[in-house]
C-alpha cells in the first residue's frame, strides 16, 4: 500500500463502521447486532471504553477511509513485580484491505504502543476454530504458551 496508514483514537462517529467491521466476520455475525440506528450497548460501550485511560479503541485509517479497528487494554498485575500488560483485542480488518499486510501493520503498532506504556507483555486471544488467525498472530511472533478458558453469562 502506497499511501501512509494512519492510527487513532476512534470517535463516536466512527462507532458505525466499527461495529460494521466486528460483525462482518462468520463469528462476528452470531455475536454482533449491527443495524440502523445502533443499539444503545454499543454506545454505552464505547464511552466506558473513551473515559478509561487504560482503554484505547484504534482506528486505523487510509485514505480518510477506516479500515481497521483494535482495542488495546492496559492492566497492572501483581505478577511479574507489578508489571503492566497490554491486551489487543476486536481486531478487524475491512474486507477490502484483507491480505494486504494492514493486520500486521495494526498488530506491529499494537506492539509498540505497549512498549511505550511499558507494558512487559502483549496478550492477546483468538477462537480456536479461527485457524487462520492463529497462523497469522504466530508468524508475528505470538506463542500459544498458555490455555485460555472463558465462562460466558446469558445476557438480559
Amino acid at each position: 500500500m502506497e499511501n501512509e496508514l494512519l492510527f487513532r483514537q476512534a470517535e463516536a462517529r466512527d462507532l458505525d463502521k466499527i461495529v460494521k467491521m466486528l460483525a462482518d466476520d462468520p463469528l462476528g455475525k452470531t455475536r454482533e447486532n449491527y443495524r440502523h440506528p445502533l443499539p444503545k450497548q454499543y454506545i454505552k460501550a464505547f464511552e466506558a471504553i473513551q473515559s478509561d485511560p487504560n482503554n484505547e479503541l484504534m482506528v486505523a485509517v487510509l485514505e480518510g477511509d477506516i479500515i481497521g479497528v483494535l482495542q488495546i487494554t492496559f492492566t497492572p498485575y501483581i505478577t511479574h513485580q507489578g508489571g503492566w500488560r497490554a491486551t489487543i483485542e476486536g481486531v478487524r480488518t475491512d474486507e477490502s484491505v484483507r491480505g494486504k499486510g494492514i493486520g500486521t501493520k495494526m498488530i506491529t503498532w499494537a506492539i509498540e504502543r505497549a512498549k511505550t506504556r511499558n507494558c512487559h507483555l502483549v496478550q492477546l486471544t483468538t477462537d480456536k476454530s479461527r485457524t487462520d488467525a492463529l497462523r497469522f498472530y504466530e508468524n508475528l511472533g505470538f506463542k500459544a504458551t498458555h490455555e485460555g478458558l472463558k465462562l460466558k453469562f446469558n445476557r438480559c
